[in-house]
């Protein structure tokens, strides 16, 4: 089953966001009597169509942010059947083998992924709301009434204008006309981002022009400017205002949860990105702050979004990107479209513009993550590493067959004795290699695509890729390499004998 695309962004999200949430790798405790509905294949259907409002879990056993969350799930779960009418939360093992198609119907393409599935299962949304417990009970219970509330008391604007969230604010002389249809269109789509409200009299909004009459939309954020007025109605428009307005010249990461949607957002855009860590607590921190949103502001436009990282809170991701604190101030740069990085270490307030404009210009040569290339390497499966990848895969002339792996992953566990059984199957035959690797250890060529673990290719002697989904025993493995195996001259022992080996 896919982990969403092993991308820099994914990968680097989750580990920033479980190194502000606390440690990794505690496991939940079983909880007795548990409120969270456990569903799958033979009863999801049926148990979702009784509920017109249902929060499900798509989880793996083996992830680590699944057994993160299952503790706050499980608390927030037994507050919300207390709930008048109760909301029901229900889990869902989308790594089971039963249970794929399923997911597969969701778009499940990482873990954990919670879903807000309404009207019987006939509307799915993704849930983007916080993790623990009483911050899931609130978002949740706003999930569960209208996409949009009324606003009629200066009591209610307090309420619902969360000056740590975006809220969207619509602006009414009346609840009619196609400006209100689109309004609450809009707020119906976005809903699971955003808070939506609308109001018949703008004295009760904090900020802005209390005169306005409407129609209207005040767009209140916590970053920027703290609040921007649009009138433009139009479905389109109003997405892509509400789309642009609400992402920060420059994303906050550090242990505060309230920065956590706009670091989704941040690293969720297709746009480059440029991450400059160093610590908040430097005497420093306001003048590479003034300069990086200085930057920002001249590359407005040009796809690259721009974070400032607490480097004490980064462990994680220092880990992942193979730098070090003391290398801190430093300034990361992630390429979207082909997972190139630039990295500069020690930067100095000035330079920051400088190192951004040499990339622009091509001049900067990108980062590569790579384990050693093996001294020895001699098992039947071969290693290949990030540094080893082009000349054992791509210009050896010979045919072969790679998966890239996680050392973590159970799937990958089990296909490991097939793979070597495979490899053994071909020892005489000198133009075909079985081989591995790490893919959370080496950065991996645009040229694969990387849906989860364990993903299998399979490269010609000519260089044709092709992508390996067939059944995961060693026949099968061997019956494919046989059929898109191209004749070398290095050729010894004719395929035919291979499956007498078996």
């Amino acid at each position: 089953m896919a982990i969403s695309r092993v991308s820099i962004s994914f990968f680097v999200v989750a580990l920033f966001l479980a190194t502000a949430d606390g440690e990794e790798g505690e496991e939940a405790a079983v909880v007795e009597g548990s409120a969270v509905l456990t569903l799958d294949a033979s009863n999801f259907s049926e148990v979702v169509a009784k509920h017109p409002f249902i929060v499900v879990e798509f989880y793996a056993p083996w992830c680590v942010l699944c057994k993160k969350l299952d503790p706050e799930y499980e608390k927030a779960a037994a507050v919300l059947s207390e709930h008048d009418p109760p909301i029901i939360l229900a889990k869902f093992d989308a790594d089971d083998e039963k249970n794929r198609g399923l997911a597969d119907q969701f778009g499940i393409d990482g873990f954990p992924t919670v879903k807000i599935l309404r009207n019987q299962g006939k509307s799915a949304q993704e849930y983007k709301g916080p993790r623990k417990a009483e911050a899931i009970v609130q978002y949740l219970k706003k999930q569960a009434g209208p996409a949009s509330a009324e606003i009629k008391t200066v009591e209610d604007a307090g309420n619902y204008i969360d000056y740590k969230t975006v809220t969207i604010v619509g602006v009414f002389p009346e609840y009619t006309g196609e400006e209100f249809e689109n309004f609450r269109a809009v707020a119906e789509k976005l809903r699971s981002d955003y808070v939506f409200a609308h109001t018949l009299d703008a004295k009760l909004l904090p900020r802005g022009d209390s005169a306005v009459k409407g129609p209207a939309v005040r767009l209140f954020k916590p970053f920027d400017e703290l609040f921007m007025d649009f009138e433009d109605f139009s479905t389109d428009a109003l997405e892509k205002f509400i789309e642009v307005a609400s992402v920060p010249t420059i994303t906050i990461f550090n242990k505060d949860p309230s920065n956590h949607p706009f670091l989704m957002k941040f690293f969720n855009s297709p746009n480059s990105k440029a991450l400059l860590f160093l610590r908040f607590n430097s005497y420093k921190f306001d003048v590479y702050k003034s300069k990086l949103h200085e930057v920002a502001e001249l590359y407005k436009g040009k796809n690259i979004s721009f974070l400032i990282g607490d480097s004490e809170n980064s462990e994680s991701a220092f880990e992942y990107f193979e730098v070090k604190d003391d290398q801190a101030p430093l300034i990361i740069l992630l390429q979207e479209d082909d997972n190139k990085k630039y990295i500069k270490t020690n930067v100095e307030p000035d330079q920051i513009a400088a190192w951004l404009k040499d990339y622009q210009d091509g001049k900067l040569t990108p980062f590569r993550k790579s384990e050693p290339i093996p001294v020895v390497n001699d098992e039947p499966v071969k290693v290949v590493v990030a540094d080893s990848l082009r000349d054992v895969v791509f210009n050896s002339g010979k045919n072969v067959f790679l998966e890239f792996y996680a050392p973590w992953c159970e799937h990958c566990k089990k296909l490991a004795p097939i793979l070597e059984e495979v490899a053994i199957s071909f020892k005489n035959e000198t133009d075909i290699v079985i081989a591995k690797m790490d893919a959370t250890a080496n950065d991996v060529p645009k040229e694969f695509d990387i849906p989860g673990y364990p993903t299998l290719y399979f490269v010609s002697a000519s260089g044709k890729r092709l992508p390996y989904d067939g059944e995961r025993t060693a026949e099968e493995i061997i019956d494919f390499v046989q059929k898109n195996r191209e004749t070398t001259s290095d050729t010894t022992t004719s395929s035919e004998s291979i499956k007498d080996e078996l």
